[in-house]
């Protein structure tokens, strides 16, 4: 079936949490632990996140794909600061420090933040769908790059966005969760629009 593709609302902020998740390969359950409240789930703080009205993690940043009125995936991206500051990237955790240098190095561009489907919708070409959607957006906001950083080991991930026009750009060696099963670099991906 052809995926709808439409803005996230406030009610898919559960679907959107579990799919950041997927995205970050449990580096976001990881993350969300370090802020649950003994009792709270790390899914909850997630949600929470998601529900969020600003900032980057939020609905109102979101795009999602539904197929037979079912999310099925989502992209999360933003224009990047321009110029952007790095003032207090030593407060920040360990794990996300690496990511935000990246960041740091495309300045002004569309970011995409989180590209994620649910395993029983992949292969479908979702991805590449809502990549379109990310690119359409960003040209109506007069970016002249779109970027996107990934793990050097998720060889299906890098495999779309080359082909979708993403060249390598830059990458920071990651700093991942105790029992993270990969290990490697971030790479900062950019495609001029």
């Amino acid at each position: 079936m052809t995926p709808t593709v439409r803005s996230a609302r406030l009610s898919d902020a559960s679907a959107l949490a579990v799919l950041v998740d997927i995205a970050g390969e449990g580096g976001p359950n990881y993350m969300w632990g370090m802020l649950a409240a003994p009792g709270q789930s790390t899914l909850e703080i997630g949600r929470e996140r998601a529900r969020r009205e600003e900032g980057g993690f939020s609905y109102r940043n979101s795009i999602v794909a539904e197929v037979a009125c079912e999310v099925a995936g989502s992209l999360i991206g933003y224009r990047l600061d321009d110029p952007y500051d790095l003032t207090g990237l030593d407060a920040l955790p360990e794990l996300v420090r690496p990511l935000i240098r990246l960041e740091a190095q495309a300045p002004g561009s569309w970011y995409v933040n989180v590209l994620a489907t649910f395993p029983e919708f992949r292969g479908q070409g979702i991805g590449g769908r809502l990549l379109e959607v990310a690119e359409t957006k960003g040209r109506k906001e007069g970016v002249s790059a779109m970027s996107v950083i990934v793990g050097s080991w998720n060889e299906g991930a890098m495999r779309l966005y080359t082909r979708c026009g993403y060249a390598p750009s830059a990458s920071e060696p990651a700093i991942l969760p105790p029992g993270f099963p990969h290990q490697g670099d971030w790479v900062l991906m950019i495609k001029s629009v």
